[in-house]
């Protein structure tokens, strides 16, 4: 009897741990509106990749629109972080929550009345990038004004994941559904319906903290000051080294997705639907392992394990011809590709400094928003000249090979985070 009140003891308090950042009212209100919002982001991401492959055929055309997407917070990243820093991050995530709600329903209407082109695609997806430049970095600084207790900011980054993931788990399985019931048009319409949630949940938010003044320094100073930051400081240098790494060659598969569905796995958009939600529900279990964690100790041995199991999975779903094979392959990409993004981010919100938060998580967004679309650029062609399963085997072993050069900086990087453990 006592063995057992100890083990429900036990479960009952790895539960806490693993919600304990839900015990923060502006949060809970966040990770409500956020797991509404985020369906619906993956269902137009789904719904776009495969609107582009159905009107032109080709995995290239899939890279620059993806392209297109993302590039915009690659050159825009260091002035939104700067902006993060100076103003209100709060007004700054309802103004691009508002934005992007506009630029779905627009989507929307051009697939519903059939106008649709690719050149619409790249332009709404630019303006989504615009948005997007300013909304990540300003959501993942905001991170650090919802949650007051420090001690939680690693939970709260874990949990912001699983909605991520959850949704991610779900978006696709309905986007393949729909699209192949009533197009994609319908997707589109849904997402814009979605961020009335979150909008709704950032209005209800009573925020007291306010950004850190800068003072009188020019922009360009500012800017300079973030990169040299960021350079000199190891802990962060090594982790944006692999993350670049991650970024440009690892997180380009999501384009050739519809290529592998399509001309290796012999499905439709059904089976790209499923390949999102193993990775999905991969994310979600990768994720809760970490918010079960108490302590951001160790998080730095997990970061490179962690993008080693991504890219191997990566290079072993490349020579897959199997779909259930694939499932759980993608399974297993999905727990390293989360494992790493937690890890990371956590360590970086965890060493920065307050007043350089804002552009250090633009540079972290920069990585996303730049790297990936021109990974994605690169994917698209290699795969016209040497084919999907080549170019995906390519970049996962080059995951596997960056990850290897980051576990060999471990003990130099751990020589400056004692503050860390304190």
């Amino acid at each position: 009897m006592g063995i057992k009140g100890d083990m429900q003891s036990k479960i009952t308090t790895n539960s806490k741990l693993v919600v304990r950042a839900l015990r923060h009212r502006n949060y809970r209100l966040f990770f409500t509106g956020q797991t509404i919002s985020m369906m619906g982001t993956w269902m137009q991401d789904i719904a776009i990749n495969w609107l582009v492959y159905q009107l032109t055929g080709s995995p290239s055309m899939l890279g620059i629109v993806n392209f297109c997407s993302k590039i915009p917070g690659f050159i825009l990243g260091p002035l939104a972080g700067l902006l993060v820093d100076r103003f209100s991050r709060h007004r700054i995530i309802i103004f691009t929550q508002i934005m992007s709600m506009i630029q779905a329903f627009i989507l929307a209407a051009l697939v519903l009345t059939d106008r649709i082109e690719v050149w619409h695609v790249m332009v709404m997806g630019t303006l989504l990038g615009c948005i997007q430049a300013f909304d990540m970095p300003a959501r993942h600084a905001f991170i650090f004004d919802m949650v007051d207790n420090r001690e939680d900011m690693n939970n709260a980054i874990a949990l912001n994941s699983i909605i991520i993931n959850a949704s991610r788990l779900i978006g696709p399985s309905i986007a393949g559904i729909l699209i192949a019931i009533v197009g994609e048009g319908i997707c589109f319409l849904l997402n814009a319906v979605s961020f009335i949630a979150v909008i709704a949940a950032l209005l209800a938010m009573r925020i007291g903290k306010t950004p850190i003044a800068l003072g009188q320094k020019s922009i360009a100073r500012e800017l300079r000051e973030g990169f040299t930051y960021a350079y000199y400081f190891p802990p962060i240098r090594y982790l944006f080294f692999l993350l670049w790494i991650i970024s440009f060659l690892g997180m380009p598969y999501i384009v050739l997705m519809p290529v592998f569905a399509d001309q290796i796995l012999g499905g439709g958009s059904y089976i790209l639907g499923f390949l999102f939600s193993a990775v999905g529900l991969g994310a979600i279990c990768g994720a809760f392992f970490l918010a079960a964690r108490a302590h951001v100790a160790g998080l730095e041995n997990i970061t490179p394990i962690a993008a080693g199991l991504f890219g191997l999975a990566l290079a072993v779903f490349s020579q897959n011809t199997s779909v259930w094979l694939a499932l759980g392959i993608m399974f297993f990409a999905g727990i390293g590709m989360i494992m790493h993004s937690i890890s990371t981010n956590t360590l970086l919100q965890t060493v920065v400094d307050d007043d350089k938060r804002g552009r250090i998580m633009s540079m972290y967004s920069m990585a996303h928003q730049g790297l990936t679309p021109l990974g994605s650029l690169l994917a698209g062609f290699l795969a016209e000249n040497i084919g999907a399963p080549a170019t995906e085997c390519i970049f996962g072993i080059a995951c596997v090979v960056g990850a290897i050069a980051f576990y060999n900086c471990l003990p130099k990087m751990k020589e400056h985070m004692g503050e860390i453990y304190n």
